[in-house]
């Protein structure tokens, strides 16, 4: 339903679409149309839309209350809490200059769209727009509701130079959790819905798609398993898969049943040598020949446990730690041509009683011969430290000497 709300209020001239809810609206007897649409979200009327079945009547139970962003929207977004901010001013949408806007703003206009706090805030992120620029700069204390609620001023700069069109990405509302898996990253879908949290139910057909969206909107990564959940049924959700949020998707006005999700989570790997540098997943390394390095897996701490399997493509033994703190190191004492190859970290766990695994990217490694043997570059860095030592205390007592001679002359 919330690509249809985005077309309304796109045809009103309206901001961003902000929520929607149902409930009764005429207090006259006046009965409502029944309309069965279908939009893609980028209509500019509501007109345009796949519009199916003849209207008919219903009654103030099933109206749509519609609520839009009354003078700021996010354009050119990846979706409804991303984009280019553009401001109305004299019934036309107009731009906003990078050098006059900041957090405090946007803290204010996330509020303001129905989203989450800012997460990037940037000139040019998403392209320049073909309208005016807002002649006015905002002045947001940061807890205002909305952005008319702000002071303005008079702008300090007279031009806005090309690129410098703010572009704000905002996170997405926390109306979504999976609960009753110990983790954020797995369980039943809830949505907090008109005040309180509410079961997400959808057709089987469909789960797949809707837990791609909300493990994407959870920031979990990829969707590795979908269970059934309980018996109890939720409100209906439809969804592409190709959504940034559950809001994005058809809610319909069917009670499905509640299912269970469970999310990835993608591990990194990284390479520390003995000189202290460091490379990571989708980069080459090198090392030299008869050198030290540690190989360490991790995971961001969406699921307790676990356990890391190092592989590695040039031989076919395989290393295996359970994950502390959600990681583990593997120490390699001196490197030679056998440990040249490709290296992943792989992730293992078990949630609702299902095992699941998950890949890291690869690490390439190559062993180089060394310049010199490396008992040769200890012992010279031994004879350099014992040098400046000496140099060091040479210097110290012939300074003292001569300041001591100049006090006695």
């Amino acid at each position: 339903m919330m690509r249809e709300i985005k077309v309304v209020c796109r045809e009103l001239d309206c901001g961003n679409p902000v929520a929607e809810s149902r409930g009764p609206l005429f207090e006259d007897g006046r009965r409502g149309v029944t309309l069965y649409s279908s939009c893609y979200g980028d209509e500019s009327s509501i007109r345009q839309c796949d519009i199916t079945g003849g209207p008919g009547f219903c009654d103030g139970e099933y109206y749509r209350h519609v609520t839009c962003s009354e003078s700021v929207r996010l354009v050119d977004g990846a979706g409804l809490c991303s984009g280019r901010v553009e401001v109305k001013s004299n019934q036309s949408w107009a731009s906003v200059c990078e050098a006059d806007f900041d957090r405090q703003d946007a803290e204010v206009v996330c509020r303001d769209v129905g989203c989450g706090s800012p997460a990037a805030l940037q000139g040019g992120l998403y392209g320049e727009g073909e309208g005016q620029t807002w002649d006015k700069e905002f002045q947001c204390k940061g807890n205002e509701s909305l952005l008319l609620d702000c002071d303005t001023s008079d702008r300090k700069h007279n031009t806005c130079p090309p690129g410098n069109a703010v572009g704000l990405t905002c996170s997405e509302p926390d109306d979504v959790r999976l609960v009753g898996g110990g983790s954020r990253c797995a369980g039943g879908v809830e949505r907090y819905y008109q005040g309180e949290w509410r079961i997400v139910g959808t057709e089987d057909w469909d789960q797949e798609d809707v837990a791609a969206v909300v493990c994407r909107q959870l920031g979990c990564g990829s969707t590795v398993s979908v269970l059934p959940g309980n018996t109890t049924r939720g409100f209906g959700v439809s969804c592409s898969g190709s959504e940034s949020s559950l809001r994005e998707c058809r809610r319909s006005d069917d009670l499905l049943p509640g299912f269970t999700v469970i999310c990835s989570v993608q591990p990194d790997i990284f390479l520390t040598d003995s000189m202290g540098g460091v490379s990571r997943g989708h980069q080459g390394s090198e090392m030299f020949r008869g050198y030290n390095f540690t190989i360490t897996c991790s995971t961001q701490p969406q699921y307790p446990g676990g356990s890391f399997l190092l592989t590695f493509t040039g031989s076919n033994i395989q290393q295996i730690q359970p994950a502390v703190n959600h990681s583990a190191a593997f120490l390699f004492p001196a490197a030679d041509d056998s440990h040249q190859g490709n290296y992943s970290c792989v992730y293992e766990t078990d949630v609702f009683s299902h095992s699941f695994s998950s890949e890291s990217e690869l690490l390439s490694l190559t062993i180089t011969a060394s310049p010199l043997p490396a008992f040769i570059i200890r012992h010279v860095v031994v004879l350099l430290i014992l040098l400046t030592s000496i140099t060091t205390s040479y210097l110290y007592y012939k300074v003292k000497t001569l300041t001591q001679t100049l006090q006695v002359i």
